[in-house]
């Protein structure tokens, strides 16, 4: 699987009852373009009822893992840079990974990515914090993947 950012133009309504245009992007989890196009227009079907959206854009993402919290309102992406060694030039090497996490600010987000790398075990480095632009995350749940399977299999 790959995590793939997606834009989407749609009408959106306010809370005090306005429409405009807006331009927001997702993360998705699939395993192509294709997929990824699928599985959206699956999710803004459901997301803009009756209304007509636009997939601007799908580009595979550079976030290897998120951290989900039912009550983070907004997503933070964070650089992180994993300390290794190289054996055969015999020198320190810096990988440097995304990881993207849902809190309410940035110190919150701060805390859960600690806690949520706390399982590294190798020195890592938090380069960079900050708000991203992703709007909400749609991860591929294995019970999709077998209803699709048993869909195709009864055809």
């Amino acid at each position: 699987m790959q995590w793939f950012e997606v834009k989407v133009k749609y009408v959106k309504v306010d809370q005090d009852g306005r429409e405009r245009k807006v331009s927001e992007w997702y993360l998705i989890d699939a395993v192509s373009f294709t997929d990824a196009e699928k599985r959206m227009i699956e999710q803004m079907q459901q997301l803009v009822r009756g209304g007509e959206f636009q997939i601007d854009n799908i580009k595979k993402s550079n976030i290897i893992e998120i951290f989900p919290h039912d009550d983070g309102e907004f997503w933070f992406k964070a650089k992180v840079s994993l300390v290794t060694i190289d054996e055969k030039a015999g020198k320190e090497k810096k990988i440097n990974n995304y990881f993207l996490v849902a809190a309410d600010d940035l110190k919150q987000a701060q805390q859960r990515l600690e806690k949520g790398l706390s399982y590294v075990l190798v020195p890592i480095m938090e380069t960079a914090l900050a708000l991203s632009p992703i709007v909400d995350v749609f991860p591929y749940f294995k019970d999709e993947e077998i209803a699709e399977v048993d869909f195709e299999e009864k055809q």
